[in-house]
Protein backbone atom coordinates (compact mmCIF):
# COMPACT_ATOMS: atom_id res chain seq x y z
CA UNK A 1 0.00 0.00 0.00
CA UNK A 2 0.83 3.72 -0.29
CA UNK A 3 -0.38 7.32 -0.22
CA UNK A 4 -0.22 9.99 -2.82
CA UNK A 5 -1.73 13.42 -2.98
CA UNK A 6 -1.93 15.58 -6.05
CA UNK A 7 -2.89 19.13 -4.51
CA UNK A 8 -3.90 21.96 -7.19
CA UNK A 9 -3.76 25.52 -5.96
CA UNK A 10 -4.08 29.31 -7.37
CA UNK A 11 -0.42 29.51 -7.48
CA UNK A 12 0.65 25.88 -9.00
CA UNK A 13 0.61 21.96 -8.09
CA UNK A 14 1.92 20.19 -5.05
CA UNK A 15 2.36 16.62 -5.04
CA UNK A 16 3.51 14.07 -2.05
CA UNK A 17 4.04 10.12 -1.31
CA UNK A 18 5.37 8.16 0.71
CA UNK A 19 8.14 5.47 -0.28
CA UNK A 20 7.20 2.52 1.71
CA UNK A 21 6.48 -0.80 0.30
CA UNK A 22 5.53 -4.36 1.93
CA UNK A 23 4.48 -7.99 0.82
CA UNK A 24 4.07 -8.86 4.10
CA UNK A 25 5.67 -7.79 7.80
CA UNK A 26 8.85 -9.32 7.42
CA UNK A 27 9.46 -7.85 3.72
CA UNK A 28 9.59 -4.13 3.61
CA UNK A 29 11.46 -1.75 1.19
CA UNK A 30 11.55 1.80 0.30
CA UNK A 31 10.74 3.16 -3.32
CA UNK A 32 10.61 6.09 -4.78
CA UNK A 33 6.92 6.44 -6.43
CA UNK A 34 7.44 10.42 -7.53
CA UNK A 35 8.68 10.72 -10.89
CA UNK A 36 9.63 13.90 -12.91
CA UNK A 37 9.97 14.99 -16.80
CA UNK A 38 11.25 18.43 -17.41
CA UNK A 39 12.27 20.23 -21.09
CA UNK A 40 12.68 23.46 -19.15
CA UNK A 41 10.42 26.33 -20.79
CA UNK A 42 8.30 23.70 -22.42
CA UNK A 43 7.00 21.83 -19.93
CA UNK A 44 7.77 19.64 -16.75
CA UNK A 45 5.56 16.39 -15.91
CA UNK A 46 5.23 14.55 -12.45
CA UNK A 47 3.75 11.52 -11.54
CA UNK A 48 2.56 9.70 -8.35
CA UNK A 49 2.00 5.95 -8.27
CA UNK A 50 0.33 3.37 -6.25
CA UNK A 51 -0.51 -0.34 -6.38
CA UNK A 52 1.95 -3.23 -7.59
CA UNK A 53 5.05 -2.28 -7.81
CA UNK A 54 6.41 -4.10 -10.71
CA UNK A 55 3.21 -3.10 -12.97
CA UNK A 56 4.32 1.15 -11.73
CA UNK A 57 7.95 0.27 -12.48
CA UNK A 58 6.64 -1.05 -15.98
CA UNK A 59 4.87 1.98 -16.84
CA UNK A 60 7.81 4.02 -15.86
CA UNK A 61 10.31 2.17 -17.81
CA UNK A 62 8.18 2.33 -20.76
CA UNK A 63 7.73 6.12 -20.59
CA UNK A 64 11.19 6.64 -20.22
CA UNK A 65 11.94 4.14 -23.14
CA UNK A 66 9.30 6.22 -25.28
CA UNK A 67 10.79 9.47 -24.33
CA UNK A 68 14.69 8.13 -25.64
CA UNK A 69 12.89 6.94 -27.99
CA UNK A 70 9.13 7.79 -29.32
CA UNK A 71 7.64 5.55 -32.27
CA UNK A 72 4.48 6.23 -34.32
CA UNK A 73 2.23 4.02 -31.96
CA UNK A 74 3.80 4.86 -29.03
CA UNK A 75 4.87 8.64 -28.84
CA UNK A 76 6.53 9.97 -26.04
CA UNK A 77 4.78 12.24 -23.12
CA UNK A 78 7.67 14.65 -24.12
CA UNK A 79 5.83 15.34 -27.23
CA UNK A 80 1.64 15.57 -26.19
CA UNK A 81 0.62 18.83 -27.12
CA UNK A 82 -1.58 19.01 -23.83
CA UNK A 83 -1.66 17.64 -20.68
CA UNK A 84 -4.99 15.91 -21.74
CA UNK A 85 -3.00 13.52 -24.24
CA UNK A 86 -0.48 13.19 -21.86
CA UNK A 87 -3.46 11.71 -19.33
CA UNK A 88 -4.15 9.67 -22.34
CA UNK A 89 -0.71 7.95 -22.94
CA UNK A 90 -0.25 7.22 -19.36
CA UNK A 91 -3.72 5.54 -19.06
CA UNK A 92 -2.70 3.50 -22.13
CA UNK A 93 0.96 2.60 -21.00
CA UNK A 94 -0.37 1.57 -18.16
CA UNK A 95 -3.53 -0.63 -19.45
CA UNK A 96 -1.06 -2.16 -21.61
CA UNK A 97 1.12 -3.17 -18.75
CA UNK A 98 -1.56 -4.79 -16.52
CA UNK A 99 -3.33 -6.47 -19.57
CA UNK A 100 0.47 -8.08 -20.21
CA UNK A 101 0.80 -9.38 -16.46
CA UNK A 102 -2.26 -10.59 -16.19
CA UNK A 103 -2.51 -12.39 -19.27
CA UNK A 104 1.29 -14.39 -18.28
CA UNK A 105 0.91 -14.37 -14.52
CA UNK A 106 -2.36 -15.18 -12.02
CA UNK A 107 -5.78 -13.96 -13.33
CA UNK A 108 -6.77 -12.32 -10.23
CA UNK A 109 -8.35 -8.70 -11.81
CA UNK A 110 -6.62 -6.94 -8.68
CA UNK A 111 -3.29 -8.65 -8.46
CA UNK A 112 -1.45 -6.34 -11.35
CA UNK A 113 -3.69 -2.81 -10.59
CA UNK A 114 -2.24 0.48 -10.37
CA UNK A 115 -3.50 3.77 -9.94
CA UNK A 116 -1.54 6.98 -10.72
CA UNK A 117 -1.71 11.09 -10.68
CA UNK A 118 -0.08 12.88 -13.19
CA UNK A 119 -0.09 16.66 -13.35
CA UNK A 120 2.12 19.68 -14.93
CA UNK A 121 2.21 22.16 -17.49
CA UNK A 122 2.62 22.79 -21.27
CA UNK A 123 3.95 25.96 -23.05
CA UNK A 124 1.30 28.77 -22.02
CA UNK A 125 -1.59 26.31 -21.25
CA UNK A 126 -2.94 26.04 -17.71
CA UNK A 127 -1.72 23.58 -15.34
CA UNK A 128 -3.96 20.59 -15.24
CA UNK A 129 -3.88 17.19 -12.76
CA UNK A 130 -5.63 13.61 -13.43
CA UNK A 131 -5.77 10.47 -11.54
CA UNK A 132 -5.72 7.77 -14.18
CA UNK A 133 -7.14 4.06 -13.10
CA UNK A 134 -5.92 0.72 -14.42
CA UNK A 135 -8.31 0.70 -17.28
CA UNK A 136 -6.63 3.70 -18.65
CA UNK A 137 -9.53 5.91 -18.07
CA UNK A 138 -9.09 9.08 -15.78
CA UNK A 139 -10.60 11.98 -14.11
CA UNK A 140 -9.53 15.61 -13.49
CA UNK A 141 -9.33 17.91 -10.79
CA UNK A 142 -12.20 20.69 -11.28
CA UNK A 143 -13.25 23.14 -9.76
CA UNK A 144 -15.24 21.24 -6.43
CA UNK A 145 -12.63 18.64 -6.41
CA UNK A 146 -8.84 20.32 -6.54
CA UNK A 147 -6.87 17.53 -5.07
CA UNK A 148 -6.54 13.71 -5.98
CA UNK A 149 -5.65 10.73 -3.66
CA UNK A 150 -4.31 7.72 -4.64
CA UNK A 151 -3.66 4.46 -2.43
CA UNK A 152 -4.38 4.25 1.44
CA UNK A 153 -6.33 7.42 1.22
CA UNK A 154 -9.08 7.52 4.17
CA UNK A 155 -6.75 8.18 7.22
CA UNK A 156 -5.15 11.17 5.45
CA UNK A 157 -8.67 12.14 3.67
CA UNK A 158 -10.69 14.06 6.72
CA UNK A 159 -8.16 17.31 7.36
CA UNK A 160 -7.78 17.81 3.39
CA UNK A 161 -11.57 17.77 3.15
CA UNK A 162 -11.40 20.91 5.79
CA UNK A 163 -8.58 22.44 5.59
CA UNK A 164 -7.42 22.40 1.51
CA UNK A 165 -7.94 26.28 0.37
CA UNK A 166 -6.95 26.47 -3.10
CA UNK A 167 -5.37 29.87 -2.28
CA UNK A 168 -2.70 28.78 0.44
CA UNK A 169 0.64 29.38 0.49
CA UNK A 170 2.90 26.20 -1.11
CA UNK A 171 4.38 26.46 2.75
CA UNK A 172 1.05 25.98 3.82
CA UNK A 173 0.10 23.66 1.87
CA UNK A 174 2.93 21.19 2.73
CA UNK A 175 2.07 21.67 5.81
CA UNK A 176 -1.57 20.15 5.67
CA UNK A 177 -0.32 16.89 3.47
CA UNK A 178 2.04 16.55 6.16
CA UNK A 179 -0.83 16.36 9.26
CA UNK A 180 -2.58 14.53 6.09
CA UNK A 181 0.39 11.96 6.09
CA UNK A 182 1.08 11.90 9.71
CA UNK A 183 -2.78 10.63 10.16
CA UNK A 184 -2.11 8.26 7.71
CA UNK A 185 1.16 7.13 8.87
CA UNK A 186 -0.07 6.81 12.56
CA UNK A 187 -3.10 4.70 11.30
CA UNK A 188 -1.43 2.32 8.78
CA UNK A 189 1.94 0.34 9.15
CA UNK A 190 1.46 0.07 4.86
CA UNK A 191 2.40 3.91 4.89
CA UNK A 192 5.57 5.18 5.98
CA UNK A 193 8.49 7.20 5.87
CA UNK A 194 10.15 9.31 4.01
CA UNK A 195 8.13 11.45 1.87
CA UNK A 196 8.91 13.17 -1.21
CA UNK A 197 7.62 16.34 -2.17
CA UNK A 198 7.84 18.28 -5.51
CA UNK A 199 6.21 22.19 -5.47
CA UNK A 200 5.19 23.62 -8.71
CA UNK A 201 5.04 26.80 -9.55
CA UNK A 202 2.46 28.16 -12.01
CA UNK A 203 4.63 29.24 -15.96
CA UNK A 204 7.35 28.33 -14.28
CA UNK A 205 8.33 25.33 -16.62
CA UNK A 206 11.02 23.95 -14.26
CA UNK A 207 11.28 20.59 -12.61
CA UNK A 208 10.06 22.60 -9.38
CA UNK A 209 11.02 22.27 -6.31
CA UNK A 210 11.83 18.94 -4.92
CA UNK A 211 12.24 17.22 -1.14
CA UNK A 212 12.40 14.44 0.66
CA UNK A 213 11.49 14.09 4.39
CA UNK A 214 13.43 11.50 6.46
CA UNK A 215 12.10 9.90 9.44
CA UNK A 216 13.91 11.91 11.71
CA UNK A 217 13.53 15.64 10.21
CA UNK A 218 12.90 18.07 13.15
CA UNK A 219 9.97 20.04 11.21
CA UNK A 220 8.06 16.94 10.55
CA UNK A 221 8.07 16.12 14.19
CA UNK A 222 6.94 19.30 15.36
CA UNK A 223 3.83 18.96 13.39
CA UNK A 224 3.23 15.86 14.21
CA UNK A 225 3.30 16.40 18.09
CA UNK A 226 1.73 19.73 17.51
CA UNK A 227 -1.05 18.47 15.74
CA UNK A 228 -1.90 15.66 18.12
CA UNK A 229 -1.68 17.99 21.06
CA UNK A 230 -4.06 20.66 19.53
CA UNK A 231 -6.87 17.70 18.56
CA UNK A 232 -6.69 16.72 22.39
CA UNK A 233 -6.88 20.46 23.19
CA UNK A 234 -9.91 20.63 20.69
CA UNK A 235 -11.45 17.35 22.11
CA UNK A 236 -11.48 19.10 25.62
CA UNK A 237 -13.36 22.15 24.89
CA UNK A 238 -16.18 20.83 23.30
CA UNK A 239 -19.28 20.62 25.39
CA UNK A 240 -19.83 17.01 27.26
CA UNK A 241 -22.41 14.51 26.52
CA UNK A 242 -25.83 14.42 28.54
CA UNK A 243 -27.92 11.25 29.12
CA UNK A 244 -30.85 13.68 30.42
Amino acid sequence: MTYGVGLRLNRGLVFMSDTRTNAGLDDISTYRKMFNWCVPGDRTITMLTAGNLATTQAVVGLLNERVKAPEDRNPSILEAETMFQVAQLVGTTLREVVALQQGEGQNATSTFNATVIVGGQIGSMEPRMFMVYPEGNFIETSRDTQFLQIGETKYGRPILVRAYDPEMTFEEAVKLLIVSFDSTIKANLSVGMPLDVMVYETDSLTTGIERRIEIADPYFAKVSQGWGHALRDAFEVLPDFSFD
